[in-house]
């Protein structure tokens, strides 16, 4: 089972947004549970692998775990590499390409280790792995091969969750603040793959548009941290009307105040409360909210999240 940004922790983190809180919490919960998944499932792998060739001579890691049955995303985990550094090496991620790639990295790797292992004497270290009763012993370089090959597949889950983490809460977001606010869905547009509905599955990548008497104002989510001018550049590269952000920092705010972006900073006191200026300023139909938020969100939440 692979764990996913799921709608429950898509709900959790508007709500730790909406209170001025850090959400990434929720995404480090997700990586570990992943990743710790993956590496039980690892080391049994690794145990199966062994003791199958317990006896032959050659590379049984190898010829296990860079075997071109495998999905290309594993052989690449596997060498100690990932599939996007590999696309980005070869500008292309083809089967043939990551077989190529991967077995020329995993024999540098090799030789790296073994000339580690050589020039450092005395080092003996034996990873035991038990699984049901039976157990293989790994040697040093075994060792340090299996440990990078976790190090690149923690990087890789880390990289993928934190990066479509924005993307999956878009959309909830954006709905979650027009509800509050009181916009009609005659007031909003959401643009699902150059087609405009309002009720595609949340966890597509959107657009999501505030919309009135025929204009369109593109809005745009990140969830930036602490902030740095170079943060807010894609604003300026869309043309987004709306920037909405966990953390903004004053060089963001003046840099949007001066191109007339409206934004809401979510980690301020209140902050959300922002957006009611952003939509008096696009002329948007709304009503003001006055209310405790926390109480509101889970009756928004049961009509955006269908349930």
């Amino acid at each position: 089972m692979t764990i996913t940004l799921t709608e429950q922790v898509a709900k959790n983190i508007i709500k730790k947004l909406m209170n001025g809180e850090d959400y990434r919490i929720e995404i480090v919960t997700l990586i570990n549970a992943e990743f710790l998944q993956y590496t039980v499932e690892f080391f049994k792998k690794i145990i199966d692998a062994k003791l199958k060739n317990k006896d032959i001579t050659v590379d049984w890691y190898k010829k296990e775990f860079l075997n071109k049955n495998l999905s290309a995303e594993d052989i690449a985990i596997n060498s100690g590499l990932n599939k996007k550094t590999i696309s980005n090496m070869y500008n292309s991620a083809t089967k043939e390409i990551v077989i190529e790639a991967s077995n020329e990295h995993y024999d540098t790797l090799y030789q790296t280790i073994q000339s580690l292992v050589d020039g450092e004497e005395g080092l003996n270290i034996t990873l035991t792995l038990k699984f049901k009763g039976v157990s293989v012993d790994l040697n040093v370089a075994e060792s340090l091969i299996v440990i990078n090959t976790l190090a690149v597949k923690r990087a890789a889950l880390r990289g993928g969750l934190w990066s479509t983490a924005g993307k999956r809460v878009e959309k909830p977001l954006m709905l979650t603040l027009c509800g509050l606010y009181g916009v009609s869905e005659k007031n909003y547009k959401i643009k699902v793959k150059s087609k405009i509905q309002t009720d595609e599955d949340f966890e597509r990548e959107i657009d999501f548009y505030l919309t009135n008497k025929g204009k369109y104002f593109l809005c745009e989510v990140k969830l930036m941290g602490k902030g740095n001018p170079e943060s807010a550049d894609v604003i300026f590269a869309r043309k987004s009307d709306v920037f909405i952000a966990d953390k903004l920092s004053d060089t963001n705010k003046k840099q949007l105040n001066s191109e007339k972006v409206g934004w809401v900073e979510l980690r301020d006191n209140e902050g959300y409360k922002r957006f009611n200026k952003v939509l008096e300023d696009l002329g948007i139909p709304h009503r003001e909210f006055k209310g405790n938020a926390n109480k509101e969100l889970n009756k928004i939440f049961a009509k955006i999240f269908n349930k």
